[in-house]
């Protein structure tokens, strides 16, 4: 059974399957899903509850075909980049960005991503593109510059050397160079990403206690602000949340057994108090 979220916008599509896997689509597909502010804030809503809701095991944003996001929507012309009185203006469209939430997103980049549709995908704990698609981060060749706060996310996974490559020259490169490169995690024939991303989120969904993956994909986003120290001591004190519950004896229990795990515990229930918020002084007292 899958049921369809309503995200108060035709921009975005979003469905929950039933094995707690969220489809987020893209979808503007006359303008090759060009990116709006509908869209933006309905993803950042998607996100919040994908967050906090635990029937929610894993997100993943793709587009409608034939393009993932063509980036800006320049139907206004040489007018789209004009400045703007809002005074919280942010070049992050997307609020959280998809790392804060405690649930694995998966880009399933099934066509063209150029500009913000690019770099949103680098919020992403996955990247599945398309080997035949066009990618690049344009934007200095539109006279303007990177955004999403791609100038962090990009050098830390692909380093600096290579991100200077990319976002100085704005050029465009295809998903093939995109895992050479390390923006893309797979990369897969245009049809077969989507489907590809379904069955890794499927097994992340069934397969990884709720809690622990969580976890997991926080402390790695973390770990850009962290050092070694505070990795071992943040991953002690990690370890000590999981030991000895509910779900470390039923991962235990299932693979000795060769079933299915059942897994009791749930994000929203079970996180360790007061992290990452605040921490360090959590850690040390």
């Amino acid at each position: 059974m899958t049921l369809v979220i309503d995200t108060g916008t035709t921009d975005l599509l979003c469905e929950l399957h039933d094995d707690g896997v969220l489809v987020a689509t893209l979808n503007r597909p006359d303008t090759r899903n060009a990116f709006s502010a509908a869209m933006g804030q309905a993803l950042g809503n998607v996100y919040q509850m994908a967050d906090t809701n635990d029937a929610v095991r894993v997100v993943v944003i793709t587009g409608t075909p034939p393009a993932f996001c063509a980036g800006a929507d320049f139907s206004k012309g040489a007018d789209v980049f004009e400045q703007t009185d809002i005074t919280d203006f942010s070049s992050n469209p997307v609020n959280p960005p998809a790392w804060k939430i405690r649930k694995p997103v998966i880009a399933a980049v099934n066509g063209h991503a150029i500009g913000i549709g690019l770099t949103l995908t680098l919020h992403c704990d996955l990247r599945f593109m398309a080997q035949d698609a066009k990618y690049g981060i344009v934007q200095v060749r539109r006279g303007v510059m990177p955004d999403a706060m791609s100038h962090w996310t990009l050098p830390r996974l692909v380093g600096l050397a290579k991100a200077s490559d990319i976002l100085l020259t704005g050029r465009t490169f295809n998903g093939i160079e995109a895992l050479e490169l390390g923006i893309a995690s797979r990369v897969f024939a245009n049809d077969e990403v989507l489907p590809q991303a379904l069955e890794v989120a499927h097994d992340i969904a069934i397969n990884t206690a709720p809690v622990s993956v969580a976890i997991s994909k926080r402390l790695l986003w973390e770990s850009f602000s962290m050092t070694s120290d505070d990795m071992n001591q943040a991953e002690s004190a990690l370890h000590q949340h999981l030991m000895g519950k509910a779900d470390a004896r039923e991962g235990v229990l299932s693979f000795l057994e060769r079933r299915e795990p059942k897994w009791s515990q749930t994000v929203s229930e079970n996180w360790p108090e007061n992290w990452p918020e605040n921490w360090p002084e959590n850690k040390k007292s």
